[in-house]
């Protein structure tokens, strides 16, 4: 008799876990864009053809998958941005090879609140906001009120993604508010008439948010496919070295028709 438990943590992210009597058992760290609608999904699938498997799966930022990868306690590391040089030699030091693998593609849309009258942002505007270089919304054309800005932690990959991408690495502003995930900006924003922030196209439907066009561009299937959307950007699975087993079996299959498939119901842009 098999048993699956899941278990939001909010500070935290999602862990799922399910045991099985002579189970083989898959440790996947990392990424809270990928980790906490994502790779459940395609776990639970996953498990119909292989009924034996057990996951781990704790989403809690992509250095922490790395850092996982690099002291032998995942298999699998989710990444919603590349591994860092400094990643990269700390795994080589301890005979770790850092395999990438692009899983799927996604878009960081900037949220606002659903009563907040801004229509659209420009890329220059949005790297003003974030930086606090702009801290009233009538410095960006809006109806006036301090800016209130949401952002991840700094062990989150789209924390670092989006300074790349938008800020061209400034600094955010120090009065950002730092959330665990996706799901914790999307809400607070929610609350906040005056709240801005950034989720990835997965988490765009929480309620009392909107997403703002950048310089005209929308962040969605096709915009990301074509990068015509300013802030696009791909999403990994690391292993060490190329993967066996379990690890290998789940990659593939998250590659494969089937697993893309979920990739697209998720909410995020599949590879093929």
């Amino acid at each position: 008799m098999k048993t699956i438990f899941v278990t939001l943590l909010s500070a935290f992210g999602l862990i799922f876990t399910s045991t099985a009597v002579h189970a083989d058992r898959l440790v996947i760290k990392g990424s809270d864009t990928l980790g906490a609608k994502l790779v459940p999904q395609l776990a639970e699938q996953f498990k119909t053809q292989s009924p034996d498997a057990t996951f781990d799966i704790a989403a809690e930022g992509s250095t922490t998958g790395f850092a996982a990868l690099i002291d032998g306690t995942a298999q699998i590391g989710m990444a919603s941005r590349p591994a860092k040089p400094a990643e990269i030699a700390a795994a080589n030091a301890k005979g770790v090879a850092l395999k990438e693998t692009i899983v799927a593609y996604d878009g960081v849309a900037v949220i606002v609140n659903a009563a907040n009258p801004i229509k659209s942002l420009t890329k220059k505007q949005v790297e003003q906001i974030f930086t606090g270089e702009v801290s009233d919304w009538s410095g960006v054309g809006g109806s006036g009120g301090a800016i209130s800005i949401y952002t991840r932690n700094t062990s989150s990959g789209t924390y670092s993604e989006f300074k790349e991408l938008a800020m061209k690495k400034r600094d955010y502003a120090p009065a950002a508010q730092k959330m665990a995930g996706n799901e914790q900006i999307a809400a607070e924003v929610g609350k906040n008439a005056n709240g801005v922030g950034y989720v990835g196209l997965a988490y765009v439907k929480a309620e009392g948010i909107k997403v703002v066009p950048i310089d005209g561009q929308v962040p969605s299937v096709e915009s990301v496919q074509k990068k015509t959307y300013p802030y696009a950007r791909p999403t990994f699975f690391y292993t060490n070295g190329e993967p066996t087993g379990l690890a290998k079996a789940f990659v593939e299959f998250t590659l494969s028709a089937a697993g893309q498939k979920i990739v697209a119901g998720a909410g995020f842009v599949p590879i093929q």
